[in-house]
């Protein structure tokens, strides 16, 4: 294989697959990227940790057609040190391959295209087209109530349901749930449920990023698969049972708090300084046209703020974890969002105020 690519062309793609390589792995073979050029102007690259798996393509010069494996991270590291040139790539001896441009050269060794897995594809399945932007605010809004290493395995996705006229995405950690639904055009499909992995949900937020295009999606017996502008993101669902959420979602929570959202972002961040580091824990304490946001700690101090708003209801004192609240809040895009409240043992909800697509974030009490 011999090609030559322009530098800004494959530093874009070869980002894109950092998150998926691994450089800690039992199988040395998934460190690399693999470069398929068949000579008709475009290098295919893919790359996978058998979970997850990215197919992307690159604009070359082709002078001879053939197939490699290289070390993504470390080509990654090349190709962005050097200017913004042209790159030339041409298999080598003895399993190398030269990678120079201007007056650099360099040699690394490869592993042999054969042991390269072989990945899933989403063949004659039924594609169905997703709205990109409201996606990608979907992927925002919930991915990091995911958690991240609970020993019950359904908690380290997220749940996309996909009926005919909507698409939620659900994620819950058990200390909190966040659910982003919105309505659909155009889908005469039976409901779907899938569990996407953590990690597939951070790759699909990189892809979605930065385009117009819509999303291809197609959901097969084990995987799903995301097509969008001209790459394939494909997934391994997670094999198990999501919890009943809809049971977690408070319905009679009649004492409602309207905020300023970044009145009560900065609040809550000053206010969290001097909470415990291992709780994070901040009390609420919500009185007539008044909210009082304190935290204490013994080995710090205490800090207080008060905010003022509009509440006629019966005094309530509640604690929540702060980051928690911080992590709703950085994510809503409305000026002022609302804060649901039944005692001060019972879960609370908060909501964007007046906003379009429904976003509803539960939050579990602190006991302190």
């Amino acid at each position: 294989m011999e090609l030559t690519v322009r530098k800004s062309d494959l530093l874009r793609e070869l980002q894109l697959f950092q998150g998926i390589v691994e450089r800690k792995n039992t199988i040395p073979i998934l460190a690399n990227v693999l470069f398929e050029a068949d000579g008709d102007g475009i290098v295919q690259l893919l790359a996978t940790d058998l979970e997850v798996t990215l197919r992307s393509q690159c604009a070359a010069s082709i002078k001879k057609a053939g197939s490699l494996t290289i070390p993504a991270k470390k080509l990654f590291e090349i190709v962005r040190s050097l200017p913004d040139t042209n790159i030339h790539i041409e298999e080598g001896a003895k399993s190398a391959v030269n990678v120079s441009a201007d007056r650099f050269k360099s040699r690394m060794q490869t592993l042999p295209r054969e042991d390269f897995p072989t990945v899933p594809e989403p063949g004659d399945a039924e594609r169905v087209s997703l709205p990109r932007e409201v996606l990608h605010a979907m992927v925002a809004k919930t991915q990091f109530a995911i958690t991240g290493e609970d020993t019950r395995y359904f908690l380290n996705g997220a749940l996309f349901i996909l009926t005919a006229e909507s698409m939620s995405l659900i994620a819950t950690d058990g200390h909190r749930l966040a659910l982003a639904k919105a309505a659909r055009e155009g889908g005469n499909k039976e409901e779907s449920r899938s569990i996407l992995p953590k990690k597939t949900l951070l790759e699909l937020s990189r892809l979605l990023s930065d385009g117009e295009e819509s999303v291809q999606y197609v959901c097969s017996e084990n995987h799903l698969f995301f097509q969008i502008d001209g790459r394939q993101l494909s997934s391994r669902m997670i094999d198990a049972q999501f919890p009943a959420y809809e049971r977690v979602i408070p319905k009679g929570n009649d004492k409602r708090i309207e905020f300023d959202r970044d009145r009560l972002t900065s609040a809550i961040k000053r206010v969290a300084l001097l909470s415990s580091e291992r709780s994070r824990a901040v009390k609420i304490q919500v009185s007539k046209d008044t909210v009082e946001v304190t935290s204490s700690s013994p080995e710090v101090g205490e800090a207080k703020e008060v905010l003022a708003v509009d509440y006629s209801g019966e005094d309530l004192e509640i604690c929540f974890n702060a980051q928690y609240m911080l992590d709703f809040l950085a994510v809503v895009d409305t000026e002022t969002v609302t804060l649901g409240l039944k005692d001060e043992m019972s879960q609370a909800i908060m909501h964007p105020a007046g906003a379009d697509a429904e976003y509803t974030y539960v939050i579990m009490p602190m006991r302190v």
